[in-house]
């Protein structure tokens, strides 16, 4: 039996944000009240998910990994210090199973990015979490896009993936990188850049992997 799951959380968008996260939605136990003591009540606050440890290294800030409020403060005060705001793209869908993939999500209904980005005049990139894949944050993005007929001009084909989008005068970068969930570990280990820093460091990982490749977007 299939039923609405709906994003638990609104856009966090810090005043004078210059870069918004953008995912698809929560796992629906994060809209079901049903998450775990280490998980976060918070966007990607999935105690499986690694974007907050990569930030935590990248911005050599402290977190909590626990269901208390005092680790999405810890969060908040982050993303506010580093103007960084996370504004998803999926308000709502329909699922047939109680599972977390982007390709099981049916009926979506997407959030107004546009009108969004129109009310935050200084945001000038949006760092998409995935790639191009079905139902993935960029896909749905272009979807967007398309329906509002904004003009998106591809800038860089190689991972990771650079568009940018015209709204009216402005010009926004859109970077597709590598999904922080653990399901693209596979992926990462097939990579060829991996496979070699693989080979020359033994202990190097898919984290440290998507770290350097976050590092120069989160903090340009």
């Amino acid at each position: 039996m299939s039923f609405r799951h709906k994003h638990p959380y609104p856009p966090f968008i810090p005043e004078n944000c210059k870069k918004l996260i953008v995912g698809t939605i929560p796992p629906p136990r994060f809209s079901t009240g049903e998450i775990d003591d280490s998980d976060v009540d918070f966007c990607y606050g999935s105690r499986f998910g690694l974007l907050w440890p990569i930030l935590g290294q990248i911005f050599d800030f402290r977190l909590d990994y626990e269901n208390t409020s005092r680790a999405i403060e810890q969060r908040k005060q982050l993303l506010v210090k580093n103007r960084i705001g996370i504004c998803d793209m999926v308000e709502s869908c329909t699922r047939e199973r109680m599972e977390a993939s982007d390709l099981g999500m049916k009926d979506i209904r997407l959030r107004n990015l546009k009108g969004i980005l129109e009310k935050h005049h200084e945001v000038e990139m949006l760092l998409f979490m995935g790639g191009n894949s079905k139902n993935g944050p960029e896909y749905l993005f272009k979807r967007h896009t398309t329906e509002n007929e904004l003009k998106v001009i591809l800038k860089r084909c190689e991972s990771p993936r650079i568009n940018e989008l015209h709204l009216s005068n402005r010009k926004i970068s859109c970077i597709s990188l590598i999904s922080p969930s653990s399901a693209a570990n596979r992926a990462i280990g097939g990579h060829p850049l991996y496979k070699a820093r693989r080979k020359a460091e033994k202990n190097y990982t898919t984290l440290d992997f998507r770290r350097e490749q976050y590092q120069p977007f989160f903090v340009n």
